[in-house]
C-alpha cells in the first residue's frame, strides 16, 4: 500500500519538526499497511515554503537511513504539494519542483476559500507540457462544494482527483465528508492519501481500519483495489 500525499520530512514546512517525528509517524504508518510513502512537502512559490529539492533530497536520505538503523521497513520516496501558480512547469524544469517520484505527475493544491483566476490556464499549460496534474484533496476547497460542475469539467478534461481519506469520517467537515463521498461514488477519486503532518495530529492512522471499511463500503472492494493499485503504480 502507497501513500502519495503527506509532509514528514523534517523542518521544510508545517509537517514533521524533526528527524524523530518523521521516523515515528513513518513507523505508525508501516503499523496499518503502508509500504511506500511518497512525501510532499508543499511548494508555495515566494513563501517560506519553498525549500530547495538538494534540502529536502539530503534530509530524506537521513530519514532512509535512520529507519534502516531502526529496521522500520518502509520505502520513502520525494514529491511536492505545489501551491498553484503560473510557472509551475518552469519550476519543475528548473529543479525546484519536484513531481511525485520523479514522475510526470503533479499533485496540485488550489485555494480552499479564494477562488483563482485562469486555473484552467494553468492546468492546460501542466498538460501540454507532459506532465499530469492531481488534484490534492477536491473535497475540501469552496468552489467544488459550491459547484459540482467544476468537478464534472475538470474530470472531463482528465484532471485526476486525491482525497484525504480522513475526510469520509467528517475530520475536515460535513460538506467536505459529503463531497468525498459523492465524488467516491460517481468514480472520479484515483488516489486516496493521509495527508498526514504531525505526531498530535494521527486521526487518519488511529482510525485507518475503520476508514478503509467506509470507503469500502461507498466505492466496493474492486473499486477501492484500483484506487490502491494507482497509488501503488507511482512507486514501481
Amino acid at each position: 500500500m502507497t501513500d502519495i500525499h503527506c509532509h514528514l520530512i523534517y523542518d521544510v514546512d508545517d509537517g514533521c519538526r524533526d528527524i524523530k517525528e518523521s521516523v515515528l509517524l513513518l513507523k505508525k504508518m508501516k503499523s496499518v499497511g503502508f509500504n511506500n510513502v511518497i512525501i510532499t512537502p508543499h511548494y508555495i512559490e515566494n513563501s517560506e515554503y519553498d525549500s530547495e529539492n538538494a534540502e529536502k533530497l539530503e534530509k530524506l536520505e537521513n530519514i532512509k537511513a535512520t529507519l534502516k538503523k531502526n529496521n522500520i521497513d518502509i520505502n520513502v520516496f520525494l514529491g511536492n504539494e505545489i501551491f498553484i501558480s503560473e510557472n509551475i512547469v518552469n519550476n519543475v524544469k528548473d529543479g525546484k519542483i519536484y513531481p511525485l517520484n520523479n514522475s510526470k505527475y503533479l499533485l496540485i493544491e488550489f485555494p480552499f476559500h479564494n477562488e483563482i483566476l485562469n486555473i484552467e490556464d494553468f492546468l492546460y499549460e501542466i498538460k501540454i507540457n507532459g506532465y499530469i496534474p492531481i488534484i490534492a484533496h477536491p473535497e475540501r476547497y469552496d468552489a467544488f462544494k459550491h459547484d459540482y460542475s467544476i468537478v464534472k469539467k475538470f474530470k472531463e478534461e482528465g484532471i485526476l482527483f486525491q482525497s484525504n481519506y480522513s475526510s469520509i469520517l467528517g475530520y475536515y467537515g460535513k460538506h467536505a465528508k459529503k463531497l468525498m463521498k459523492k465524488m467516491l461514488k460517481d468514480g472520479y477519486i484515483e488516489y486516496l492519501g493521509t495527508d498526514l503532518h504531525r505526531k498530535e495530529k494521527t486521526f487518519v492512522i488511529d482510525n485507518f481500519k475503520k476508514i478503509e471499511k467506509k470507503i469500502k463500503k461507498i466505492t466496493g472492494k474492486k473499486i477501492y483495489a484500483e484506487i490502491m493499485k494507482n497509488c501503488d503504480n507511482l512507486v514501481e
